[in-house]
């Protein structure tokens, strides 16, 4: 088989991984640049190995002109959350947005696979734009939390050495181990509330520490050199404190004095 076919059909599938990652990764910056909880932590794609692929069509005798219609998972998406609870939101946005088109569902969380293995596939219909024109392909799209990645790459890892031979004593471990998750993942839930209050927080801050710094750094073409020292120092002083709300009273007050020198310059122009 020629490695050119194999570049034709693959293509869009790298194309549509890519424009994925991108909005995913957009999702969560819009979230946090507006001071909200992202339900996403992290997301990543790849394209299925040809060797991959080809493992798989012997497995299940697919025909190399039926591989897109009978393989889910040429294209796929990994998102990984940190609570249980963020895998339904993530579900839910999936859903409603119009560029994406789920044609199917396997919730592997609350119905775990005989090996332990945890997880929420999505199915989802995409179209990418080539230049021989529109293409509707499938993208498999994972949605779990930190836990159930570890344990499942640990297992993948497993299941690749020993060719679905796995011993009794390791498959137990991992049983074991995946039990561990599940609790692992209820006690996160648990203070769920106080880490999203706090990561929020931290946010918050970054963004208007972020502000402030930016109004200082246009000050220093207007204000003089005196000035922007004590404007400085002033900043550190308030930084140190930690105090979130006096942080922000001393940007709105920058706010102020920045507004004060741009008036300035229009009176002298």
């Amino acid at each position: 088989m020629e490695i050119q076919l194999w570049k034709e059909i693959l293509e869009p599938y790298q194309i549509a991984v890519e424009e994925l990652l991108v909005k995913f990764q957009y999702l969560i910056r819009e979230y946090r640049s507006h001071g909200k909880y992202s339900p996403i932590e992290e997301v990543n794609g790849r394209v299925k190995k040809i060797s991959s692929i080809l493992e798989k069509m012997h497995k299940k005798k697919i025909s190399f002109e039926n591989i897109e219609n009978r393989l889910d998972d040429l294209a796929g998406i990994r998102i990984i959350c940190q609570f249980v609870e963020d895998i339904d939101a993530v579900v839910e946005i999936i859903k409603h947005r119009s560029d994406m088109e789920v044609i199917e569902e396997k919730d592997y969380v609350s119905n775990p696979k005989e090996s332990g293995y945890r997880s929420y596939h999505l199915i989802i219909r995409y179209n990418v734009i080539t230049l021989s024109g529109t293409k509707n392909i499938k993208v498999e799209i994972q949605i779990r939390t930190l836990a159930m990645n570890f344990w499942a790459t640990i297992e993948h890892s497993l299941q690749y050495k020993y060719r679905q031979n796995m011993p009794e004593q390791i498959r137990g471990r991992l049983n074991s181990a995946a039990e561990a998750v599940v609790a692992l993942d209820k006690e996160m839930s648990a203070v769920r509330h106080e880490i999203m209050d706090s990561q929020n927080s931290f946010q918050i801050k970054a963004m208007v520490v972020a502000e402030i710094l930016n109004t200082i750094q246009n000050l220093y073409s207007a204000a003089n050199k005196r000035e922007i020292i004590k404007i400085q120092d002033e900043f550190y002083r308030v930084y140190k404190l930690g105090d979130l709300d006096e942080l922000i009273k001393f940007g709105r007050e920058l706010d102020i004095i920045a507004e004060g020198y741009r008036a300035q310059g229009i009176a002298e122009q």
